[in-house]
């Protein structure tokens, strides 16, 4: 098969994997590329596969079926150490006794290469990572970012052919793993070394990744830019999984989507048949409660609805509207702070519910057409 065939210009190509522990299933035809200075990140719940990925790719684990290839290699029986894979974990593994020069240095040691060698390659890893002012310190004495960089620094050391990241700004709190991971990408780009991360946090798989790769229950449900796999996404598992969506159940009538009082306009690039059941994804922030007398986008209106409740986030408002629908299906509605301070929402308002954006996508399920329902 085409899609099976190594891309020899990618730093990493991952083939037809699957892997078995007894007769569960965690890895179903795994296929996706890095570029060289590319970096993806494996976006997935807790047992979806992620961490299974990275341990083949690393050589950790042996995969049941399909290859490795790194720059055109085949890695697949290749034991770990001579992959040239550098792996950094959230717990860093660093040696508390050694200061940062010396963790830097330990399997430069061991490789025995020359004194000469070392001391050029851990001033230049220190200035690399931005850690000149620590390098005599001791891991105790550093922050965790810190104790980050130093984990990446003794990574490098090694001349990796690609870096996995595994959950490693999991330990850290919010605000110095929101620094960070900026600070990591930089990074990474400067050196142009091919780098995947795993996680769960969707803001990180956002920030930090060239593309993403959404994993469920073993499978990559999609691979694309983070902007595509937001705003295009393929499944509703990755609509509900990368951010927060509005699920409503309807069915494809010619041009249009309609669900009750709902009949939507689609565009003509999707390719339904008619009467095929269908699901009408909208996230919260594409949708409009009024009149579109001043909004350029392309508006389209949905039906009136009745405002729950309001909430105050922060850089928004979350708004619970309540559709006329037979089961009364409640929407989420976030609006910028200079839309509420222009049209201000109270509980029990009726408003007009309208998009400006929305992607349809095929009930799979091909279950009969019942309650509409949110996610």
């Amino acid at each position: 098969m085409l899609e099976s065939l190594a891309n020899e210009s990618a730093a990493v190509s991952i083939r037809d994997v699957s892997k078995k522990f007894g007769t569960t299933t965690v890895l179903d035809d795994i296929n996706f590329d890095v570029a060289q200075d590319e970096i993806v990140v494996l976006l997935g719940a807790s047992g979806s596969g992620k961490t299974t990925i990275l341990r083949i790719i690393s050589g950790l684990e042996m995969p049941g079926t399909g290859r490795v290839m790194l720059h055109g290699k085949d890695v697949t029986n290749l034991p770990a150490r001579l992959r040239g894979t550098g792996v950094i974990f959230q717990s860093y593994a660093l040696f508390p006794k050694m200061n940062v020069e010396q963790n830097i240095a330990y399997g430069l040691k061991l490789r025995r290469r020359s004194k000469s060698e070392i001391r050029k390659t851990i001033d230049r890893l220190v200035g690399m990572v931005h850690l000149e002012d620590h390098r005599k310190k001791y891991p105790s004495q550093l922050s965790g970012g810190q104790q980050q960089r130093v984990a990446i620094a003794r990574a490098l050391a090694y001349e990796p052919e690609v870096l996995l990241f595994d959950e490693p700004f999991g330990a850290l709190d919010a605000q110095i793993r929101a620094s960070l991971r900026r600070e990591i990408r930089k990074l990474l780009k400067e050196i142009k070394v091919p780098s995947i991360f795993i996680t769960h946090d969707q803001e990180e798989a956002l920030e930090l990744g060239d593309r993403i790769a959404v994993l469920n229950s073993g499978r990559i449900e999609q691979i694309a830019t983070p902007y595509e796999v937001y705003t295009n996404p393929a499944t509703e598992y990755v609509a509900t999984f990368l951010g927060s969506a509005n699920i409503i159940e309807g069915v494809i009538r010619g041009r249009t989507f309609q669900s009750e009082e709902i009949s939507l306009e689609i565009p003509s690039d999707y390719d339904f048949r008619d009467g095929q059941p269908a699901k009408l994804v909208i996230r919260p922030e594409d949708i409009f409660l009024r009149r579109p007398e001043n909004l350029m986008q392309n508006y389209q209106q949905l039906t009136e609805g009745v405002v729950e409740e309001t909430s105050f986030v922060g850089a928004f408002e979350r708004v619970g509207v309540r559709l006329p629908t037979h089961d009364g299906q409640r929407l989420i509605a976030t609006r910028p702070k200079t839309e509420t301070a222009a049209f201000q929402l109270y509980a029990g308002q009726r408003v007009t519910v309208g998009v400006v954006r929305f992607r349809i996508l095929p009930d799979l399920t091909r279950l009969p057409l019942h309650a509409n329902r949110a996610v």
